[in-house]
């Protein structure tokens, strides 16, 4: 990077820098990516499910009586399947620390991994560059689990294995990326602060670019006792978020990563931009009735100055991802600072839409603000915002109409005019204080040229007999890429999938590994076959 590139400003005609979100990747209850998670979404279906077996026994630790010392009210959660499984050789690790390495550390790894190859970017070309790594993550089950063995069950791996810092320095060692690299620890707001670090880090030139989320994994029943005793549990398992019959959250586990760049390079490199960062916001509430109750001016104050940093007048918004636990306290408080700073100035008949995830997946508590933020770039990216669950009942304590706010609870159209971009809000709230709000919107139109540079690109990849190349670590891994390749066209069939631009991918944007193969064909069926 030359000097004067170090000192260029980080604001564009007047605003800061835009932020283009150009790779995804999602572990979510009942979705292994992005596009099964927006499945869920759209078709209202909920994730939440009583815990697994593999997992602890429900009946030991479950009691209907709150106040049980050691037992929680509810046996549900929002659970991953097979969350043991590992492919430790692919990334260069032994068994012996694989095992003794926290699965939140893994999954980091995995997501990073995919977040950059659904950008086309080879993951091994990134190595010795500014890339930051930021994630968000609050419990330490699996270090919960290992210590309650004793100290023989301490090895030489156990350090780093267990230690919370490493889940972002892992990734950053495993592709040699020299960017910034933490875990952000704010509670239930961390994944969407690391999310705000990584944009503030770009605009600042500490990184090039820069992967950012969180992870958040329910190993141990300790942690959800934990959070019922505390009484931050529904008994019902469910998330009744802006509802009458509010009374907790539902926990849930997983984790996703964005792949974030200034948006002007993501223009000049011609990146598949799936929407861009506008601005965003950090405070703490700074005292109140109480450490862990929300307070409603700091709030307001969170969004504000979101808002004043993108650039965007709050009447402009049109959709909210919420934080919206579904708690008793926090959904009022949340719900008039919203209606403070973005109802007004609305008309009765354009009312604020919000929702939340947490009623589809649960509250993955450090790992949430990652969640909603996913959401949202889907929804963003689909045009059409899909339904918040559980709500049956308008919540009397929030008046709805006063504030100019209403709960997206069926599938619809993103309300967005036909002269405005698609804009968008996420918030996430700590239960130590610390708000986070970011502002996203949909991608400018490309100028000239970047449009000259697709239409150049374009026939390269869309004529003639089209290659398929495959690759993978072992022959097991090559069939399983190619099962994956069958499941995608088979779940896209009534879609017009662009076999080559399929194989430019493939070709262009996936390590080569030493197990190769290669499917020719000229249309769906040759690929099928």
């Amino acid at each position: 990077m030359e000097e004067g590139d170090r000192n260029e400003s980080t604001t564009v005609a007047g605003k800061c820098e835009p932020i283009a979100i150009v790779g995804l990747s999602c572990r979510l209850p009942g979705a292994a990516g992005p596009d099964e998670f927006w499945n869920i979404l759209r078709n209202g279906e909920s994730a939440v499910s009583e815990v697994p077996a593999d997992r602890w026994d429900a009946d030991l630790f479950f009691d209907p009586d709150p106040t049980r010392p050691g037992k929680t009210n509810t046996r549900w959660g929002g659970f991953l399947d097979q969350v043991d499984r590992f492919d430790a050789a692919f990334f260069g690790i032994s068994p012996r620390e694989a095992t003794s390495m926290d699965p939140q550390q893994r999954l980091m790894l995995e997501l990073s991994w995919e977040a950059l190859e659904d950008a086309g970017i080879v993951p091994g070309d990134l190595r010795d560059s500014a890339t930051g790594v930021f994630t968000g993550a609050t419990w330490d089950d699996y270090a919960a689990l290992v210590h309650h063995q004793g100290p023989d069950s301490l090895g030489r791996h156990s350090m780093t294995g267990l230690n919370r810092g490493l889940v972002a320095n892992r990734v950053s060692y495993f592709l040699g990326l020299q960017g910034p690299s933490l875990t952000v620890d704010s509670a239930q707001s961390s994944a969407l602060v690391a999310i705000h670090l990584a944009c503030e880090s770009l605009r600042k030139r500490e990184c090039t670019l820069a992967l950012a989320g969180g992870v958040n994994l329910n190993l141990a029943p300790q942690s959800t006792v934990a959070a019922s005793q505390f009484g931050a549990l529904s008994p019902d398992g469910r998330s009744f978020t802006f509802d009458a019959r509010a009374n907790g959250y539902v926990r849930g586990e997983g984790g996703g990563v964005v792949l974030l760049k200034p948006l002007s390079r993501a223009l000049a490199d011609g990146d598949d931009v799936y929407c861009v960062i506008r601005g965003s916001a950090v405070n703490n509430d700074g005292g109140g009735d109480g450490l862990t109750a929300p307070r409603r001016s700091a709030q307001e104050d969170v969004l504000r100055r979101a808002y004043q940093h993108a650039g965007v007048r709050p009447v402009d918004v049109q959709y909210v991802e919420l934080h919206g636990t579904g708690t008793e306290l926090g959904d009022p408080i949340e719900a008039a600072a919203l209606g403070a700073v973005l109802g007004a100035g609305r008309a009765s008949d354009a009312r604020l839409a919000v929702g939340s995830a947490k009623t589809t997946v649960g509250h993955l508590e450090g790992a949430a603000g990652i969640v909603g933020v996913m959401k949202t770039v889907l929804s963003i990216r689909h045009r059409e915002l899909p339904p918040s669950l559980n709500f049956v009942s308008p919540n009397p304590d929030i008046p709805f109409d006063d504030l100019r706010l209403r709960v997206q609870d069926v599938l619809e159209p993103w309300p967005a005019p036909a002269d405005r971009p698609r804009v968008a809000g996420v918030s996430s709230f700590g239960m130590g204080g610390t708000n986070c709000h970011v502002v996203l919107s949909e991608v400018p139109q490309p100028g000239p040229a970047e449009q000259k540079r697709f239409s150049q690109a374009a026939p390269l990849i869309t004529t003639g007999l089209v290659p398929w190349t495959l690759s993978g670590k072992s022959d097991a891994a090559l069939r399983a890429q190619a099962g994956r390749l069958r499941e995608f066209l088979a779940s896209h069939a009534e879609e017009q999938v662009g076999l080559g631009e399929v194989g430019w991918s493939l070709a262009t944007g996936r390590t080569h590994f030493d197990h190769r193969a290669v499917i020719l064909g000229t249309d769906h069926a040759d690929m099928m076959a």
